[in-house]
């Protein structure tokens, strides 16, 4: 049986794995399909084929794309995308320039209550494509501010936290428009996020056409809840680990793993 791993980041977004390093610790892992999606970028696709021309796994291209409702951050999955839409293109340039422009803010929050950091320290560790707050928390470590990445999320830069930035271009409607135009299935992430399953219900009136249901901070109750949203809604069911490597240590490639026939299903629906 063969299985897929179909939420992994890289040093592209606000992983740590290099294109090399991912096939590596997804064939370690007995993989034999991943879908790279990092944040707001599609950078990081053409490098992981690449790097995985000679070797036994499929890629699937993919992306994260962050919109923001209601005062929410959703987060949708885009599956076998055209990654060289110029539409696409064009749309992740501008919001790379907001991700920039968010990290100046949230800087300037943690200042407003007495912690210090210079910017360049977290774009430093996020050269290659977009930045985020996990770069920033990886900073804070660094300059000793937190003892470690989840401190700096429960305490200062996670949802609500007192140097929380909102702020992002896109609604639900714009994201999932802009993977459909790229020909890609959109997917909602982690809907145990929203913690509001009726949002679920009016994602979908939008053209969302999944849900990862099968995802680490998901116990079993959550993962049947979803799935059984999925089967009352005609949707397709996805799953990954939401790999970023050394950045988050605690969650492995393939920790989370999904029969390949949910990948079929994805290519059924394009």
């Amino acid at each position: 049986m063969k299985f897929a791993d179909l939420h992994l980041h890289t040093v592209y977004s606000d992983g740590t794995y290099t294109p090399e390093a991912l096939i590596k610790a997804s064939q370690k892992a007995g993989l034999a399909c991943i879908a790279v999606a990092d944040h707001d970028t599609v950078s990081g696709i053409v490098p992981v084929l690449e790097a995985a021309k000679s070797k036994d796994i499929e890629i699937l291209p993919a992306i994260e794309l962050t919109s923001e409702y209601l005062g929410l951050e959703i987060h949708l999955l885009g599956y076998l995308i055209d990654y060289k839409n110029k539409s696409l293109i064009r749309e992740l340039e501008a919001l790379k320039k907001n991700r920039v422009e968010r990290i100046y803010k949230i800087i300037d929050k943690l200042g407003s209550i007495g912690l210090t950091l210079n910017a360049e320290k977290v774009f430093a560790l996020g050269q290659l494509g977009t930045v985020g707050r996990l770069h920033i928390a990886r900073a804070m470590v660094k300059e000793g501010l937190v003892s470690s990445v989840a401190e700096a999320f429960t305490r200062y830069i996670g949802d609500r936290c007192p140097a929380y930035v909102l702020g992002f271009r896109l609604s639900p409607q714009q994201a999932i428009k802009l993977i459909k135009e790229a020909g890609g299935v959109p997917v909602l992430a982690h809907p145990y996020t929203l913690n509001r399953d009726e949002l679920i219900r009016e994602l979908i009136q939008y053209g969302v056409m999944g849900l990862e249901a099968y995802y680490p901070e998901h116990t079993r109750r959550r993962t049947n809840n979803y799935l059984g949203l999925a089967r009352e809604y005609n949707l397709l069911v996805t799953g990954g680990s939401d790999c970023h490597g050394d950045a988050k240590p605690e969650v492995k490639i393939g920790s989370v793993k999904i029969p390949y026939e949910l990948v079929e299903k994805l290519k059924e629906a394009k």
